[in-house]
């Protein structure tokens, strides 16, 4: 199973992970990432802790605990490697459709996008059963 299926048809919660450059760290939630036709992962991230850390430090990491019994899920260790603020582009890729006074509202967004480096299981280092990008 690939990466963006995995994503597809595994309920859970996604948090990003991210620190700045002096090394404070942040966790906050995030929706599951957005697949790239260039076999990247992106986020759509609003002027926030998240965005100026990954601004500062290109390395973050997402954690997806899947729904269910027991600790199931897949960590994703990511580095940045660019940013657009394409509106139409974001507005497309955007799930949850906000109105334009509540997007307005929420401040500017930005479409960050991440190679993916190294998937790992939610618990231990044991690579089995990852899905493959």
């Amino acid at each position: 199973m690939k990466l963006q299926d995995y994503f597809a048809n595994t309920p859970g919660r996604g948090v990003l992970a991210t620190a700045a450059a002096d090394g404070k760290v942040d966790a906050a939630l995030y929706s599951t990432p957005h697949f790239l036709e260039e076999g990247e992962v992106a986020f759509i991230m609003r002027d926030r802790l998240s965005h100026q850390n990954v601004s500062e430090n290109p390395y973050a990491t997402f954690l997806f605990i899947a729904d269910g019994p027991g600790a199931r899920g897949i960590r994703l260790f990511l580095k940045k490697t660019k940013e657009e603020t394409d509106a139409a582009k974001i507005k497309g890729l955007m799930r949850r459709q906000l109105s334009p006074a509540e997007d307005r509202a929420r401040g500017e967004s930005f479409l960050v996008s991440f190679a993916v480096e190294k998937t790992l299981p939610l618990v231990g280092s044991d690579p089995a059963n990852i899905p493959a990008g």
